[in-house]
């Protein structure tokens, strides 16, 4: 989509794999052969799908379909996988009864082994056989595709990040804000507090001293995730904390939130916070929509939401997005996972540390308990540059 700023502002998904080349997809083989007799192909699918099931191929489809010249159609189907020798006596019994009973003429294709995870590859996927394309959904809306309406919404949050990025210190920083999908508003915002001079409350500020390229290429917290240590050795603690990266300080405002709307209901132990999330009832509970217009605003909903009911508490983050300028690191993303945030966007790929495409795709790592869907804003040239030189200048 076009953006008022000039350019073309685009949303990307970043798959929990990374997208293999089409040229370098495993395949395997298999034994196939040509039906000469078009209205016998029900019949022989059904006994094949009984006595040689594909198990591990479901995303290969059964019958490849052809037009050949003077626009006829020709049908071949996958009898079984090919024995590993490749000798056709191997093949099982039940199966060559089936090219006995209805004289077929086997030979081994290839297929792909493992399901496309990007349209490209499934386009390459079928110059070999056909295959089906389900794109990922984490029962997530927006993930297969956004409307007009919510493009518009997703670059106007990032536009807000954007500007959150600049500091006051002539330096370039990360910035995350935490969106309610509901209600369509900002709930916690944060810039990066790794060497704040101070610390507020509600916001970050990253008022470090001015340093030049090194300073502003070292500044982003999630890019050098460990440069403190070498570089702030002397500094007194106060100056300076490791864990203080954009997200984990927007997460700590979100938190200090959630206490202000709900002074009276809190989650006393373990037990308690588990009840919470395994109750069908409170897992439904999504966050009710505020008229607050941004964070500052929580104080006058105070006597809106503070009534106690445990039921009506959102638990943590869940359902809610995050907007971070720079793709956030391993340590980030899993304080994400632990959020229970629903979808992630970011602007600037980290190629040093990022944990969600650059170097590692934490959304994809099955052992965990909850997934995000990740995108990345890819923002007009034109205008990330005008965004860094304001940060560089402190304009």
């Amino acid at each position: 989509m076009s953006g008022e700023d000039g350019g073309a502002w685009r949303i990307v998904h970043v798959p929990g794999r990374p997208p293999v080349p089409p040229d370098q997809q495993l395949t395997v083989n298999v034994v196939a052969a040509q039906i000469e007799q078009p209205k016998l192909t029900n019949t022989i699918i059904r006994r094949l799908s009984q006595i040689a099931p594909l198990e591990d191929l479901h995303h290969v489809k059964r019958v490849k379909k052809k037009c050949i010249e003077g626009g006829q159609i020709q049908l071949s189907v996958i009898l079984c996988l090919a024995p590993e020798n490749g000798d056709f006596d191997g093949i099982p019994c039940d199966v060559k009864d089936v090219i006995n009973s209805y004289q077929l003429s086997p030979f081994v294709a290839k297929v792909c082994k493992y399901a496309a995870s990007s349209k490209e590859e499934w386009v390459e996927q079928c110059k070999l056989w056909p295959t089906s394309y389900h794109p990922p959904t984490y029962n997530i809306s927006g993930i297969t595709g956004f409307s007009e309406e919510d493009s518009q919404s997703v670059v106007s949050f990032m536009k807000y990040a954007l500007e959150l990025a600049k500091s006051h210190g002539n330096v370039v920083v990360n910035a995350a804000a935490i969106v309610d999908p509901l209600s369509n508003q900002v709930i916690a915002r944060a810039r990066d507090e790794v060497c704040s001079w101070q610390t507020p409350k509600t916001e970050a500020s990253a008022e470090c001293s001015s340093g030049g390229p090194r300073q502003v290429e070292t500044s982003i917290s999630c890019l050098h995730p460990r440069w403190w240590v070498n570089e702030q050795t002397g500094r007194s603690s106060s100056f300076c904390h490791p864990l203080r990266h954009a997200a984990i300080v927007a997460i700590e405002s979100s938190a200090a939130r959630d206490r202000r709307l709900f002074p009276d209901v809190r989650y006393k132990d373990e037990s308690t916070i588990e009840e919470c999330v395994l109750s069908p009832a409170n897992s439904q509970a999504k966050r009710q929509k505020t008229d607050a217009n941004d964070v500052d605003n929580d104080d006058k909903n105070d006597t809106a939401y503070g009534n106690g009911d445990l039921s009506s508490r959102p638990y943590l983050c869940t359902g809610n997005d995050i907007y971070l300028v720079w793709e956030p690191c391993t340590m980030c993303a899993m304080a994400l996972v632990h959020q229970r945030i629903r979808r992630v966007f970011y602007a600037c790929p980290n190629p040093s540390a990022g944990a969600l495409g650059s170097v590692h795709r934490l959304q994809g790592e099955k052992s965990l308990n909850h997934h995000y869907a990740v995108f990345r804003v890819v923002v007009p040239q034109d205008v990330l540059d005008k965004v860094v030189l304001s940060m560089i200048s402190g304009s």
